[in-house]
């Protein structure tokens, strides 16, 4: 099986999410722990959210602002099917998310 990082995207921020009252997100929590209890068998590394993001570059170190808002890393028998795990993920259908990202994990060149 091969690897996939599938990243949350949502709204460009620097800090948490908005805030959701009580009982929806109690709800949206209830169906991302059904949804990794349903694909417990291919989650490599149950993720989480993302905080806020230093950019490192030649020019130094700078706070920036990204849509990145979490992250999961799974195995798949193909990209196709790894993006079928994510369709009506609760992190679109519930919370304000924006989408999830799938991309495979790919080998180190020359390891």
């Amino acid at each position: 099986m091969a690897k996939f990082l599938a990243v949350y995207t949502g709204e460009p921020r620097g800090g948490p999410p908005p805030a959701m009252d009580e009982a929806a997100m109690a709800k949206g929590m209830q169906a991302w722990r059904d949804w990794m209890d349903r694909n417990a068998g291919s989650v490599v590394d149950s993720g989480g959210p993302l905080g806020k993001t230093k950019k490192v570059s030649r020019s130094g170190v700078a706070d920036v602002r990204n849509n990145l808002a979490g992250y999961v890393v799974i195995e798949a028998d193909s990209h196709e099917a790894a993006a079928a795990m994510f369709k009506d993920h609760p992190h679109f259908s519930i919370f304000p998310g924006d989408g999830v990202e799938i991309m495979p994990v790919l080998p180190v060149p020359g390891s």
